[in-house]
């Protein structure tokens, strides 16, 4: 357990590791933590700014944390300003454990409670809401788990290709070797991201957003074990002269068995590294593709189309706090993977010497 040791003797690797927690965490329970339903509207929310939370009431009443139903009236057609309405005559207390929209509890227990929210007609829009009312930190926190989800899926699809895929090619060399490797270097040839744009522009527009991850996954799966596979074949061409592995053969054991028994898990090490720095990649890859119109497409949402409303020059300018959330949890995701790998990646070589 040397490597766990060095790990946490590293600070950023620690503080990376509580973020992703943290965003894995609130991804589960997003019922739960979410306030709102996050496909429901509010009527005349729309573009509302965070509310404000007050402590007294008009006469200066001592209430405690609390906030008034909110409104936008029409825009006015020569100033472009709306005018923000604040009913002050109905008090809706901030509370723990509050009572709200229905939701499924873990994905199975029926529940209406929200870890925060209020006890009356006032809403708590944390970050605000969208351009059709609906509140931006429940979209942003049932958006995560689309977004953190389409990493761990994809690499559990292109990780055990690239390994299998590497490790024949190394083992058991000549022309097989060959053969993969023109293929795996005609794969990685082709940029990535130009490839999901081209694939993706080309889905049917009637796919539901189930589908459309289901798809995206599988092209971005199929174009990234390419690296993974180059890697492990001349780790495997290193691992498969050592006594172990003749010992192996000389007992009998089948070509098969012994890449999948003794050789592959000598690569576990890499992997580990590789899995985690590749992870951001997919996070990133569906953001842009959501970005452009290509990924999740609205009402669901993810971190990458509630970013697409950036394209709006209006809503940079007048509404930010819509384009600051989704932008700090891409990159703090994004950040934290990279930083973990660099720890794993310290921790698990063979080379450090523990202080």
């Amino acid at each position: 357990m040397n490597w766990w040791k060095r790990l946490r003797k590293n600070p950023l690797a620690q503080i990376a590791t509580v973020i992703l927690l943290l965003f894995y965490g609130v991804a589960i329970a997003a019922g739960f933590i979410a306030p709102y339903d996050p496909y429901t509207a509010q009527d005349q929310g729309a573009l509302l700014p965070p509310t404000q939370i007050y402590w007294t009431s008009e006469s200066g009443d001592w209430i405690g944390p609390h906030v008034y139903p909110t409104t936008l009236g029409r825009t006015d057609l020569e100033t472009g300003d709306r005018k923000l309405t604040v009913d002050r005559s109905q008090p809706s207390k901030i509370q723990l454990f509050a009572q709200g929209d229905e939701y499924k509890f873990w994905g199975i227990i029926p529940s209406d409670r929200h870890f925060l929210g209020t006890d009356g007609p006032g809403r708590w829009n944390i970050l605000g809401t969208d351009e059709s009312g609906r509140d931006q930190l429940s979209r942003l926190i049932h958006g995560s788990r689309i977004s953190l989800s389409i990493g761990l899926v994809g690499i559990s699809i292109s990780f055990p290709l690239g390994l299998i895929i590497g490790g024949i090619s190394g083992y058991f060399g000549g022309w097989i070797d060959t053969i993969i490797m023109r293929i795996t270097e005609v794969l990685m040839s082709i940029p990535s991201l130009y490839l999901l744009v081209a694939l993706a522009s080309i889905l049917p527009a009637q796919l539901t957003s189930t589908q459309r991850f289901a798809l995206i996954v599988a092209i971005m799966s199929f174009s990234s074990w390419s690296g993974l596979a180059r890697v492990t074949r001349s780790q495997v061409l290193s691992i498969k002269e050592r006594e172990f592995v003749q010992a192996t053969q000389a007992m009998g054991g089948g070509d098969f068995y012994t890449i999948l028994r003794h050789i592959l898990p000598q690569t576990a090490s890499y992997v580990i590294v590789a899995a985690t720095l590749a992870i951001p990649g997919f996070i990133v890859a569906e953001s842009v593709l959501s970005l452009i119109g290509l990924g999740i497409q609205q009402p669901d949402p993810s971190w990458g189309n509630l970013l697409s409303i950036a394209t709006n020059a209006s809503i940079l300018v007048l509404h930010p706090w819509l384009i600051w959330s989704p932008a700090i949890v891409i990159i703090s995701a994004v950040l934290s993977f990279n930083l973990l790998g660099d720890g794993l990646r310290d921790a698990l070589d063979p080379r450090s010497i523990e202080r």
